[in-house]
């Protein structure tokens, strides 16, 4: 991640838990350390093949962005991944070292390699504003695009099958660290180096506590 995000610890359950001030402002700022694109391609599974297109692949140059996501981004099952809502995936790098562990314990990263941006199938990997720290109407703007945050993302088989271990989604459960769906609300452009300017919406419910109602029951 180029040393631009520092190794600490998540998010915890403890933190999903919390209830902060929703009149507190969150950090003001958040960098897009990376832009990550990919295409519907076949992804193994256990005994099948399905198609997936959580594998992507940083661009340095300036990505055209509409309502339904990123120019060259696709999704392969638009029940949960894509649409207006979902259109743009924001998944913050601190988390990464977090994974990194969980792979090597598990013995699935042979050589304990860093991973790649988008990895986690996100579209913009991010440094700054952690899941506790923005709630769901909040406003991101950019240079030449306002993207507005939606709803946390919730992990299913294909993420376990690119982690390379079948409790990937539960440990993401437990941890806390979802990452963030959002909205295109003015189309533009988007590039690594840019940072977004937080507008808080009506702070009602957060990232974390959205994320932590859906998979209470991974927690029992």
């Amino acid at each position: 991640m180029g040393g631009q995000s520092p190794a600490v610890g998540l998010v915890g359950p403890a933190m999903a838990d919390a209830s902060p001030d929703p009149l507190a402002l969150a950090p003001a700022v958040l960098r897009l350390l990376s832009v990550n694109i990919g295409r519907c391609q076949r992804l193994r599974t256990g005994e099948r093949t399905v198609l997936s297109a959580i594998g992507k692949h940083a661009v340095t140059e300036a990505v055209q962005v509409g309502h339904l996501g990123l120019e060259g981004d696709e999704q392969a099952d638009l029940s949960v991944h894509g649409g207006l809502d979902k259109a743009v995936y924001a998944y913050p790098a601190v988390h990464y070292a977090f994974w990194q562990a969980q792979r090597s314990e598990r013995h699935v990263s042979l050589f304990d390699e860093a991973l790649p941006p988008g990895f986690v199938g996100e579209n913009l990997t991010v440094d700054g504003l952690l899941e506790h720290e923005v709630y769901v109407g909040d406003r991101l703007h950019f240079p030449d695009c306002v993207l507005r945050i939606t709803a946390p993302r919730e992990p299913c088989f294909k993420f376990n099958a690119v982690m390379g271990f079948a409790q990937a989604s539960r440990a993401m459960a437990l941890a806390g660290c979802s990452g963030y769906y959002l909205a295109v609300d003015q189309p533009g452009t988007l590039q690594a180096g840019q940072n977004g300017r937080l507008e808080p919406g009506r702070r009602g419910l957060s990232i974390a506590q959205a994320f932590a109602g859906k998979f209470a029951k991974h927690s029992r």
